[in-house]
């Protein structure tokens, strides 16, 4: 398929990326002074002088978003959801990222250091800006340039909005200093940015991929390469939160709502995307180039493979288990022995989905004890496919934007609105029930702002597991209009115990580590949390 075809990792790639990826640790150094000359390698200067280099540049940067694609969707987006099995899973398997999934970080325990690693692939961006934008290559290449320069603007754009629904306000680095030769360490701290400040120039920075998108001329290539539409998508993200989620000078803006559905009846009316018919054909390994994926991370078997083996099991402790008819289980997904279960979705959400909704099956394989009750679930959704020589390979490509999201967050957009989401609502359902759906039994009704954010949420959890939206889910939305985030809301938990507690409100925000903080005495802590020798900061 064509998505298999796009080999980012070639030899171009590696012999222009080596140096200037090398170039970008340079500016983690502790030293006290940098000083930066011409190297006899593709970095700073000796790098900016063709076309492909740029082009091949950008591609790095696409390998950047595959590199820390875990952290970023799934561990920040994601595991804090309130879904996830803490401690042991049901196959006798201690878990992983516990702190996180049980949203007891601390000040000293903060499941997370060093902003997730997102200033480092920040600096790549910064550093093509800076180098590229507006130099002679730029107006020798106008069009071709801009296309990348859009790219890169909203890529940037989606590192800092990742940074801020993690953190609220934080150092918005925008060049890379260390360019013009020898730097004082001092010269490189940057304090913590005020929350406005920080989505203020998220959106400049769409803005002006926009911009370049529509002077380029290019607005797609394919849906693993980032495309006008993928910033749309982003652009809606950004501006449905800016409109429902209010953090200390960052409030609502009038017209946050309508730009937000602006963007998401631009890909909507879009003929180039849809829903499928059949939900599990999106996940397929076979049909990646599908009108529903608006963007997605490319794998691929030779290059890199996804994490979705640590949802799955290890043949030694699934044989211990059942299918729903009694037949002993032996290796039923034919994984070969390349997985072991860290992480596990709640049997309450796994209880949540109806009879009918397909859905489940699709995404979950469940596994019972001898007396047939239910024990577990692992993933189906994400499990890739066999290569040539026979291996297990965990190659499914994983959308970040796809057409059913376009859907719901209209149906969100509706609800702040006032009015009724259930077109959107039912277009989601009936996917999902497929030839069983009844539109009598099975349509959703307008029932008010809550009623309706519940099944909005509801949909989202069954379309979106494993696509690292849940715990943006949860703190976006809300009981009322202006009213509390669903993350305190046992309800949204699908059980007794709410994702947050109503004393843990600071724990919307996730907290800095102290090597971060030590490292920069510019700056503060995430409000709320407390450590040594820190001053909390007000926003």
């Amino acid at each position: 398929m064509l998505n298999k075809t796009i080999k980012y990792m070639k030899t171009n790639i590696i012999k222009y990326m080596v140096g200037i990826f090398a170039f970008s640790a340079v500016v983690f150094s502790s030293c006290d002074s940098l000083e930066l000359g011409p190297i006899d390698y593709y970095g700073s200067t000796n790098y900016w002088k063709t076309l492909p280099q740029v082009q091949t540049y950008v591609n790095g940067m696409h390998l950047d978003l595959r590199s820390n694609s875990f952290n970023r969707t799934f561990i920040l987006g994601e595991a804090r959801g309130g879904l996830q099995v803490t401690g042991t899973s049901s196959q006798g398997v201690s878990t992983y990222s516990d702190v996180i999934k049980g949203n007891t970080l601390t000040g000293d325990n903060t499941g997370l250091s060093g902003w997730g690693g997102l200033y480092g692939n920040i600096f790549d961006c910064n550093l093509l800006i800076q180098q590229v934008e507006g130099k002679p290559l730029h107006t020798e290449n106008q069009k071709a340039v801009d296309y990348l320069l859009a790219q890169t603007y909203s890529i940037r754009a989606l590192y800092y909005f990742t940074l801020y629904r993690a953190y609220g306000g934080v150092p918005i680095v925008k060049e890379v200093k260390v360019l013009n030769g020898a730097v004082e360490q001092s010269q490189l701290y940057t304090p913590r940015s005020t929350p406005k400040q920080v989505m203020d120039f998220i959106k400049a920075d769409i803005t002006k991929a926009f911009e370049y998108f529509a002077s380029s001329g290019t607005e797609w290539t394919n849906n693993v390469t980032w495309s006008k539409a993928a910033t749309q998508m982003l652009a809606a993200e950004v501006y449905l939160w800016s409109a429902k989620v209010s953090l200390g000078d960052q409030v609502p803006a009038a017209t946050d709502l309508a730009t937000a559905e602006g963007y998401l009846t631009e890909v909507k009316n879009n003929t180039k995307f849809g829903l499928l018919d059949d939900f599990a054909s999106v996940f397929a390994t076979t049909n990646e180039n599908n009108k529903e994926i608006i963007f997605g991370i490319n794998y691929a078997d030779g290059e890199a493979t996804s994490k979705v083996s640590n949802f799955l099991y290890a043949d030694a402790n699934i044989v211990s288990f059942y299918d729903a008819s009694g037949v002993k289980l032996a290796d039923p997904l034919n994984l070969k022995g390349t997985a072991i279960q860290r992480y596990e979705y709640t049997l309450n959400f796994w209880n949540s989905f109806n009879a009918k909704d397909k859905r489940r099956n699709a995404t979950f394989m469940a596994y019972y004890d001898k007396d047939n009750v239910l024990k577990g679930t692992v993933l189906k959704k994400f499990t890739g496919s066999i290569s040539s020589t026979g291996a297990r390979v965990y190659d499914t490509n994983e959308p970040m934007y796809r057409y059913a999201d376009v859907l719901l967050m209209l149906a969100e957009v509706e609800n702040m609105k006032g009015g009724d989401p259930a077109t959107y609502i039912n277009q989601i359902r009936q996917r999902a029930y497929g030839a069983d759906y009844n539109a009598l039994t099975d349509a959703y009704t307008n029932a008010g702002f809550k009623d309706n954010e519940f099944a909005i949420l509801s949909e989202r959890d069954k379309e979106f597991v494993y696509e690292g939206k849940r715990w943006y889910d949860v703190v976006r939305m809300k009981d009322a209009a202006n009213g509390q985030s669903l993350a305190f809301d046992a309800a949204s938990a699908y059980g007794t115990t709410s994702v947050l507690k109503a004393t843990e409100t600071h724990k919307l925000l996730w907290p800095v580590d102290k090597n971060t903080l030590n490292g920069d005495p510019t700056l503060k802590q995430t409000p709320g949390y407390k450590v040594a020798d820190q001053v909390e900061e007000e926003w």
